[in-house]
């Protein structure tokens, strides 16, 4: 397999689900871009070939993560290690609370060497607010609501791994990026927000030689569940978290009503396990003009532990 990364450079803010609408996260998941891409694809006629690419897994993809000018961050491993510097509670309380950690610092992680002060993202960028409102058809009261949103320093922005088997799975990213790019990604789009530009750049030595080591453990990239075959395989000596996916359909061609998808419980990306696994694209509709999946197979990095 090809690895790429693709860095995503935003002009406005962005809107990342967060649960509460005045609230956005600075990143998005994997299922969140194959969501977006299969729009995308229905307007070009190209569902079926981006379907196909993922289930049979010529095509897989990280989450989003944050990116400081040219400093790759990944997700903190959910690992337990003893660190080596002396007890401190105030630093224990901050590093508990990291969520992501310089790609070139992983080891040191394993190691018990990295500190808080390592994995700082305060130059990412600023968390906002914006009030709106609700304005009734049936003539009701006009009713305020708040959005947050997030807004990426100048040089700073989202990047994602790519595992490609082929140059046709290489062209039609390209082509879906493009598309995406003028459309936006995540909430809120309708306001102009999610619009960015992106380039293109080769993996560093060290995070290749990681996609392709044979490690004691694998840290999960990407917002991932097993087929139920793997399952049992992908719990034995594993440390993970699981979250709901959950959302409306977002395409304008599914149905004349804004319908739900199915709610999945997925690992997160950071989850920790012995055996890689493939993972699965899950069906997540009922009815509809056209399927709604949920992408839900695995990208893992080989580590320490």
């Amino acid at each position: 397999m090809k690895h790429l990364i693709y860095r995503l450079r935003f002009s406005t803010s962005v809107h990342f689900g967060r649960g509460m609408l005045s609230e956005s996260a600075f990143c998005f998941s994997a299922d969140t871009l194959f969501s977006a891409f299969y729009i995308e694809a229905l307007k070009l006629g190209r569902e079926e070939e981006l379907y196909s690419a993922v289930k049979s897994g010529a095509l897989c993809f990280s989450d989003a993560f944050p990116f400081l000018r040219e400093r790759y961050f990944l997700p903190k491993p959910m690992f337990y290690v003893e660190s080596k510097a002396p007890g401190d509670s105030k630093e224990k309380k901050r590093f508990k609370k990291i969520q992501y950690i310089p790609a070139e610092l992983l080891e040191d992680f394993f190691r018990g060497e990295l500190h808080a002060e390592h994995c700082d993202l305060g130059e990412l960028g600023e968390e906002s607010s914006q009030m709106r409102a609700a304005v009734s058809r049936s003539g009701d009261d006009t009713r305020p609501y708040c959005v947050g949103d997030f807004f990426f320093r100048e040089g700073n922005g989202l990047y994602l791994i790519f595992a490609l088997e082929s140059n046709r799975e290489e062209k039609l990213i390209e082509i879906l990026f493009q598309s995406l790019s003028y459309s936006g990604i995540g909430g809120k789009r309708s306001s102009g927000k999610g619009r960015f530009s992106y380039e293109r750049r080769e993996l560093s030595e060290e995070l290749q030689d990681a996609m392709m080591r044979e490690g004691k453990r694998y840290m999960l990239l990407c917002s991932a569940l097993p087929r139920e075959v793997e399952l049992e395989s992908a719990l034995e000596g594993a440390s993970y978290l699981l979250q709901k996916r959950s959302g409306f359909i977002l395409s304008e061609n599914f149905s004349p009503e804004q319908q739900k998808k199915r709610d999945l419980y997925t690992f997160r990306s950071g989850s920790c396990f012995r055996h890689r696994f493939q993972g699965v694209v899950y069906l997540v509709n009922e009815g509809g003009a056209h399927p709604v999946y949920r992408y839900a197979r695995g990208l893992f990095l080989g580590v320490g532990g």
